[in-house]
């Protein structure tokens, strides 16, 4: 096996110590699989724990649907972006030459053989997904990620035809996926808020959902609980070398150095990591989500995640309520959020459900995906010595984030290459 950058203290032994830059399901994940090789983490996050793209997101932990996002079908839906306002994508219609560079890129890929050969990439950390969440829990993480099938729902049956081919490919790319065709009376019986308007439906099984924030949570106190310390509200903006290792340098606060530093922080990932020679495109495509009223009277709680693909609107359980979310809005990342883009999910998502109350409208929320040019994730060493990354991985951080942190600690701290994560080397 291959030889890659392994961690080392700067004094020639002891404990070594990494800080990790981003307080979300990621980088609290790596920092937790770097403590099971007995090494001291300092875990930094701007904002607050779980507070970006991790918070309200569907908490979907579904390797079976973590495919690239560079699907054909997408440059139909860039057109309609552009003249639809409540399109699921969305394009700001502003000059941005950044934004033009990197669609253009990522347009160039969505066809099927380049489709293909990413899928290939996901397939060996798809199948290993869920392993690195019983881990977790198993390990001390106060926190249940649920077993339940994911529901695709069709208002017109002829709408599945999209859903069914890409099922057709990631078998095709060799992921083992269990998908069986369901009736609207067996979909209602256990999803009785789905309308009976509702023609087809497709039951995904073997995946699962977490409710995101509480989860990343649990996953903080954990790192806590084991002797991590967890600075929050410090705004990292600079990586300096020197005798004490990689200090990291902060807008206000004391500066922290370690042995190593992992760099996490989402869509804020190339502002650290250019300078480090990851050159790698990447953009916010933000997602928004909301939670809404379910009436008690004559609903049982939702049995678990409801998909409609062809409006892309993801529902999730969120204890008495429904999380209702969705849109890909190529926003700049610390935008305000647009309630143009709630009022849009709303009316996409209005005649697919009943029973639900959308004017009980809570903890309405933007998130920032990192989205890149060619939708694989960046983790492993940079061009600077002592700096890793573990991001880019755009809809799929809650699902992949505690796998790749596992896989990325791993090779950190054997200086031996994980083979899974050769295509999603920082410096390609």
């Amino acid at each position: 096996m291959a030889q890659v950058e392994r961690l080392r203290p700067v004094a020639g032994s002891g404990q070594p110590h990494v800080v990790v830059i981003g307080g979300g399901m990621v980088g609290l994940s790596t920092a937790w699989f770097l403590q099971e090789h007995d090494v001291r983490v300092t875990v930094v996050e701007r904002s607050g724990i779980a507070a970006g793209s991790s918070w309200g997101n569907a908490g979907w932990l579904s390797p079976g649907l973590a495919v690239p996002l560079s699907d054909p079908s997408v440059l139909k839906y860039g057109l309609k972006a552009v003249l639809d306002p409540d399109s699921p994508l969305y394009l700001p219609l502003k000059p941005d030459a950044q934004l033009m560079r990197f669609l253009i890129g990522f347009g160039r890929r969505c066809t099927p053989g380049q489709w293909m050969a990413t899928m290939k990439k996901f397939v060996p950390v798809n199948s290993r997904a869920l392993s690195a969440f019983d881990q977790l829990e198993n390990g001390g993480v106060e926190a249940t990620s649920h077993e339940a099938p994911i529901m695709a729902a069709f208002l017109r049956a002829g709408d599945a035809s999209g859903l069914e081919h890409e099922i057709e490919l990631i078998h095709d790319a060799g992921l083992e996926l269990e998908t069986s065709e369901v009736d609207n009376a067996t979909l209602r019986a256990s999803h009785p808020i789905v309308s009976d308007q509702v023609e087809k439906a497709i039951r995904i099984a073997g995946q699962r959902y977490i409710d995101p924030g509480a989860y990343v949570e649990a996953l903080s106190a954990s790192v806590a609980a084991r002797g991590g310390r967890i600075v929050v509200g410090s705004n990292a903006h600079a990586l300096r070398h020197g005798p004490r290792g990689v200090t990291v340098e902060m807008v206000s606060g004391e500066p922290i150095s370690g042995d190593g530093v992992v760099l996490a922080t989402g869509t804020w990932l190339p502002d650290l990591a250019r300078d480090c020679g990851v050159r790698v495109q990447m953009r916010a495509g933000r997602g928004y989500s909301m939670s809404v009223g379910i009436p008690e009277e004559g609903h049982r709680p939702v049995a678990g995640p409801i998909y409609f693909p062809f409006e892309r609107v993801a529902c999730t359980p969120y204890g008495d309520r429904l999380r209702v979310g969705g849109t890909m809005a190529f926003e700049q990342a610390d935008a305000p959020l647009s309630i143009d883009r709630v009022d849009a999910i709303v009316k996409s998502a209005r005649g697919l459900l009943t029973g639900v109350d959308f004017e009980d409208r809570r903890d309405v929320w933007v998130g920032s995906r990192p989205v890149t040019v060619d939708g694989l994730p960046v983790v492993g060493q940079t061009a600077v010595p002592r700096v890793w990354t573990n991001g880019g991985h755009g809809m799929w951080g809650i699902t992949l984030g505690p796998l790749t942190g596992k896989m990325l600690a791993d090779q950190m701290v054997t200086g031996q290459a994980t083979p899974e994560l050769q295509p999603f080397k920082p410096t390609r």
